[in-house]
């Protein structure tokens, strides 16, 4: 049985279909993020400021964790995608029975590892002693987790290859309301603190793992599997891993300097890093129009290729640039003007008056540098969707190099003190964009889709 949300982008108008692609991405990804703004919102207000800092302490690592597993989903989602293109439907459902086998591996290695050296690297980190007691826990907990992370991420990414990114967000959306009903029970109910935030989230996780997994199994032909289909295909796995693994190594370089500069705020005392973490929160929800849009031109791009249609691909491209653009100009005066009364929603003005401050002109730094931001998504999702995946790798060292740079240089400067980490976050922006654009540009992206 064929599901009505299949979409063939090789045909069409592309702003339509980009669009309608990224809506349901869009609204899917704020819902994944009302797991980070709840868990937030719950511990600032009914534990402790303290207690924010310990989860925000924990922001990177989990990136970082989460990307060395279900990164290669995205190497899973493009081989996919230009095999729905090609109409090549045999090697479509082998890439999705391959796909179980490189998804958990590499959960279960990355979630061994969460498990053991949670405390050493917190405090190789110079997580305060305050709250380092809390931030191993809650790693540790999350990292449990990574398992239903991956296969989400993987059942997810193959929706999209099809042109489907409706389904995922009704997985999400019941994930999200489990999340915060959860999060109310353990925290006030059960006094569970931070873990009870950290048990909450891993458990809607793997609701929305499992129920996408059995929907799709009982309602799209491609992930009807046969025992043929499931035999490893070892040049398959192959492929995935030589496709997906830049991309797992470039959002891990990315979290790894962003655990890098995470050292450097907790440096700065806790209200620094609770600003810090209310600053990124807020600059997630920013980014999930961008990584929507780069989602949808994944696997817009994906098909193109594989059809061999390198001019819609172009157009795609100029498209999402203007919608950057567009959202990019309505979000620099709304963080100028409101940017204090957004960061008063994460802890109350009478305990944490210093932090919101902090945080609200924070937002003024980094919102200028918007435009930089979606522009690393643009290139990105369209190198990554027509095969050049190899380019994520320079991508992250950019990142790396950059904030590692900026950090250590403008906080030392002493006009900027703290104020150079967000500055830091700003720049990196921009510079990985202009990078991100000249690889584009450059073209190598038309020769390497994969041979049908």
């Amino acid at each position: 049985m064929a599901n009505k949300n299949v979409t063939d982008m090789t045909v069409g108008n592309p702003t339509r279909h980009i669009l309608k692609f990224t809506i349901p991405l869009l609204i899917g990804n704020l819902f994944q993020q009302l797991y980070n703004m709840v868990d937030s919102i719950v511990v600032g207000r009914f534990v402790s400021a303290h207690a924010l800092a310990a989860v925000g302490a924990c922001g990177s690592l989990n990136f970082l964790f989460f990307s060395l597993s279900s990164g290669l989903a995205v190497g899973i989602g493009v081989i996919a995608a230009q095999y729905f293109g090609a109409g090549d439907e045999k090697q479509l459902k082998k890439t999705i029975a391959n796909s179980i086998y490189v998804l958990a591996s590499s959960a279960l290695v990355v979630t061994l590892i969460g498990l053991i050296f949670a405390g050493p690297i917190l405090r190789l980190l110079q997580t305060p002693d305050e709250y380092i007691a809390d931030s191993i826990n809650y790693f540790r907990v999350t990292s449990i987790g990574i398992l239903g992370v991956a296969f989400y991420n993987g059942v997810a990414a193959l929706f999209r290859a099809i042109g489907d990114s409706k389904t995922p967000l009704y997985f999400l959306i019941l994930s999200s309301i489990i999340n915060v009903c959860l999060d109310l029970v353990f925290v006030l109910a059960f006094d569970m603190g931070v873990v009870g935030v950290a048990l909450a989230t891993i458990i809607a996780q793997a609701v929305s793992a499992i129920a996408s997994i059995i929907y799709a199994y009982r309602k799209i032909s491609y992930f009807k599997l046969s025992k043929k289909d499931l035999v490893p295909d070892y040049s398959m796995i192959k492929d995935s891993f030589r496709l997906g693994s830049p991309v797992a190594m470039q959002n891990s370089m990315i979290a790894v300097s962003c655990i890098s500069l995470q050292a450097v705020v907790n440096g700065f005392g806790p209200d620094v890093a609770s600003a810090y973490t209310i600053s990124g929160r807020i600059e997630q929800l920013v980014q999930q129009p961008y990584g929507s849009l780069g989602m949808a031109l994944t696997s817009y791009s994906g098909q193109n290729i594989g059809a061999k249609k390198q001019e819609r691909v172009i157009e795609g491209f100029r498209k999402a640039t203007m919608i950057v653009l567009f959202f990019s100009m309505i979000m620099l005066p709304l963080f100028f003007f409101f940017g204090k009364y957004i960061c008063g929603i994460f802890v109350t003005e009478n305990d944490a008056a210093a932090v919101i401050t902090l945080g609200a002109r924070a937002l003024r730094i980094t919102s200028p540098f918007y435009f930089g931001l979606g522009m690393i998504y643009v290139p990105r999702a369209v190198l990554n969707g027509c095969g050049d995946t190899g380019f994520a790798m320079i991508n992250g060292l950019t990142e790396v190099v950059c904030r590692i740079a900026f950090a250590n240089v403008l906080t030392r400067i002493p006009a900027l003190g703290y104020w150079g980490i967000w500055m830091t976050t700003g720049l990196t922006w921009a510079v990985t964009a202009i990078v991100c654009v000249m690889r584009y540009r450059g073209g190598k992206w038309k020769y390497k889709a994969l041979e049908h």
